[in-house]
């Protein structure tokens, strides 16, 4: 391959990345919606945010339909990250602090 066929073909997987990344983006920010509306319900109900029981019920779900190639510890970690962020949303809609920025 010549690096002329190679910046092509490099070119053509950003392009590719880009479009997953904006889909990336419109279903962290759809699982967001989701995520706000049961902050909403755990504050009308005074229940607790954080809920162990139900993250590893999560992590149990994602693990179980990974295919690969991504490891399935690796999959954890981004959503470990990805539940932290959705915890600080809940936090915020139920008890938002005005010096807190938003996301």
């Amino acid at each position: 391959m010549t690096q002329d066929e190679a910046r092509a073909k490099l070119e053509e997987c950003r392009v590719q990345i880009d479009d997953i990344d904006r889909r990336i983006v419109e279903l962290v920010n759809e699982r967001t919606r989701v995520v706000e509306e049961i902050g909403r319900v755990k504050r009308e109900a005074q229940l607790p945010i954080y809920e162990p029981k139900r993250e590893e019920q999560v992590f149990a779900n994602i693990t179980a339909s990974n295919r690969g190639p991504i490891p399935a510890d690796c999959v954890r970690r981004i959503f470990e990250r990805i539940i932290d962020e959705m915890r600080t949303i809940q936090r915020r809609k139920i008890v938002p602090h005005p010096e807190d920025p938003q996301c």
